[in-house]
């Protein structure tokens, strides 16, 4: 099964809102890791990229695998 239907991981913004629902998080709960309201929003409507500071902050806090995060999307 895993060679005739191979699941990829998910692009790095669906696995931020699929860990954020496992965990019971709000946007607001995203402002201490990636930083002010407004960027929060932009990140999570893809208008803005995820820095490399953003994506440290994002494995360690929420356990998101790095493969996951630094994927182009």
């Amino acid at each position: 099964e895993e060679e005739h239907y191979p699941i990829e991981a998910p692009d790095p913004i669906e696995a931020i809102k699929f860990r954020m629902e496992q965990m019971g998080y709000k946007q607001k709960d995203l402002e201490d890791i990636i930083g002010y309201k407004g960027r929060v929003s932009e990140i999570l409507n893809r208008k803005r990229k995820l820095s490399l500071e953003m994506i440290r902050s994002l494995h360690e806090k929420m356990n998101i695998p790095l493969e996951s995060l630094v994927k182009a999307y």
